[in-house]
């Protein structure tokens, strides 16, 4: 099954600090529900794995990403990613490109083009639930995105220097980022679902 999505949404930041959020997996993952980075093979090759539950049943999927063009000037990159179910048959292979373009009236406008090829059990949910699920979990993205980006950017603290005083007090460590939660479909397809019942109602 190919699946084509093409996404888009503004956010009150700076254009440059969108693009250095795309072009950061490490930073995109953290807004991805169900992911985690696992490991950083170079400068554009990452690892990441994405669980995913069903009700009682879980999967785990693996696979990398590779940063196939970054384009500063145009604040594009292009990402190639594929992964396979860990045990099972499953696979998924994607191609995106994201675009960010400074809005007229302020912020950042965000596109998103994708395209993404599945295979196994996933697919027993249908085209009309997967696209759906896609959406919603874009929304999700978008949300977390904004609420990364649209954040103040903390000035660094100057250090005091007073004649004959004590040193400055060192920064607390940062705390560890937390486990990648599993992304949890039942309550999405339930979502999907009741989207696709409002729908046909309103068409009778």
């Amino acid at each position: 099954m190919s699946l084509v999505i093409h996404e888009a949404f503004t956010v009150q930041a700076d254009p440059d600090r969108v693009f250095a959020f795309l072009n950061n997996p490490a930073e995109v993952v953290t807004c991805l529900p169900g992911a985690e980075l696992t490991e950083t093979i170079d400068a554009r090759t990452h690892a990441g794995r994405v669980r995913v539950k069903v009700g009682p049943a879980s999967a785990a999927y693996a696979g990398r990403a590779v940063l196939t063009e970054v384009d500063p000037a145009a604040r594009r990159v292009a990402i190639t990613g594929e992964g396979k179910e860990s045990g099972g048959s499953g696979s998924a292979r994607m191609q995106m490109v994201a675009v960010a373009t400074p809005n007229p009236a302020g912020g950042t406008d965000v596109t998103v083009d994708a395209t993404i090829d599945i295979a196994g059990r996933v697919m027993q949910f249908g085209r009309g639930l997967i696209e759906s699920v896609s959406k919603q979990l874009f929304q999700q993205f978008v949300v977390a995105a904004r609420e990364k980006l649209e954040r103040p950017v903390e000035a660094p603290a100057a250090a005091a220097s007073v004649a004959g005083g004590d040193a400055a007090a060192p920064a607390p460590p940062a705390p560890a980022p937390a486990p990648a939660r599993e992304l949890r479909l039942l309550p999405l397809l339930w979502r999907s679902f009741l989207d696709w019942f409002r729908r046909l109602l309103g068409r009778r």
